[in-house]
């Protein structure tokens, strides 16, 4: 994804273009269903025009997944630095870099609420040595399973974390209501394990799950309208063949 920096001039995006000329190989799905965490990725800036591109990131191993606190003019993203995949944080000219999260395991997508104070983001920490076991296995090979994702929120600068979702399925792409006191975000937890997700909303504490969509296949990468009043997410809803997908908006009744 790219996002323009506050200044609306600026785009900032994740690229592999610095470890060769053609893309990167897919991942091995004889693992199973696994992302690729491609170590060539980094984070670069540039100008719309796409000149002055700056490279934000150096650290050995995968940077990626950034967005960016329009309130604060801070970027959050992960990274392997710390020989994890973590959270860190940084300023839009890749300076000032902090460290957020610390938990073993994957934690990515992360999203900031509309002013800027909360951040919420999809996380798979393994807990039993095999799981764990499992997880270190793929990393050597670039890889983690999205098998098994939950929902986390915390203060922007990740302090007063909080687990909303222990559903033990994949819950991920979360955004922000526009009052900021729920996550809308996509599930399988109806059908788990299974490719069928839906678009739930939860309050940022954990209660009142409530399921938005029905339509029997694949819903997600939902977003606001910057008033509030209309939704846009995609969905294989009524398509014609298989892996197509399309985006959809609608009204969002507050």
């Amino acid at each position: 994804m790219g996002y323009f920096l506050p200044d609306n001039k600026t785009i900032l995006y994740g690229s592999t273009h610095l470890a060769g000329d053609a893309c990167p190989a897919d991942a091995d799905h004889s693992k199973g269903y696994v992302w690729a965490v491609y170590p060539g990725y980094d984070i670069f800036s540039a100008k719309d025009d796409g000149t002055n591109i700056k490279r934000l990131t150096d650290a050995p191993g995968y940077d990626a997944e950034a967005t960016v606190n329009a309130k604060t003019n801070r970027v959050i993203y992960t990274s392997m630095a710390s020989g994890d995949l973590d959270l860190w944080e940084m300023n839009p000219d890749g300076s000032g870099k902090k460290q957020i999260t610390k938990s073993y395991g994957y934690d990515g997508g992360a999203v900031f609420s509309k002013d800027g104070k909360k951040i919420a983001w999809r996380a798979g920490h393994p807990t039993t040595p095999e799981t764990k076991q499992k997880y270190a296995d793929l990393l050597k090979e670039n890889l983690t399973s999205p098998m098994k994702m939950e929902l986390f929120v915390a203060d922007v600068d990740g302090k007063n974390t909080k687990q909303i979702t222990n559903f033990g399925c994949a819950s991920f792409a979360p955004t922000f209501t526009p009052d900021g006191k729920q996550l809308l975000f996509a599930s399988n937890k109806h059908e788990c394990d299974s490719s069928k997700f839906e678009l739930y909303l939860i309050n940022i504490d954990g209660t009142g799950l409530k399921q938005v969509t029905n339509y029997g296949g694949f819903t997600s990468f939902p977003e606001f309208s910057p008033d509030g009043s209309k939704l846009v997410f995609v969905s294989d809803w009524k398509a014609a063949a298989r892996y197509e997908f399309n985006i959809f908006t609608a009204d969002w009744k507050r």
